[in-house]
């Protein structure tokens, strides 16, 4: 598949993009209910979402990651 160097990038796209898919479907929701073009607007968020998400994701996620692991305790072996 892949080499192990695009694992940051693959996993910001995938992240960003589930995330940003979801969010974006319940807010549409929340503001809008089912209304008639509702995945139209949907899609449109998504979009806008996904934009902001890649990047935030991809620079992110190390720093939560390194907090992440400062706070897991690690066991005696």
């Amino acid at each position: 598949m892949f080499d192990m160097k695009y694992r940051r990038v693959i996993f910001a796209f995938f992240m960003s993009l589930f995330m940003s898919f979801i969010m974006s479907m319940v807010i549409t929701f929340i503001n809008l209910g089912f209304v008639d073009d509702f995945v139209i607007r949907w899609m449109e968020a998504f979009f806008k979402a996904y934009v902001c998400a890649f990047p935030i994701v991809f620079f992110v996620a190390p720093a939560v990651q390194r907090i992440t692991n400062k706070l897991i305790k690690e066991e005696n072996l």
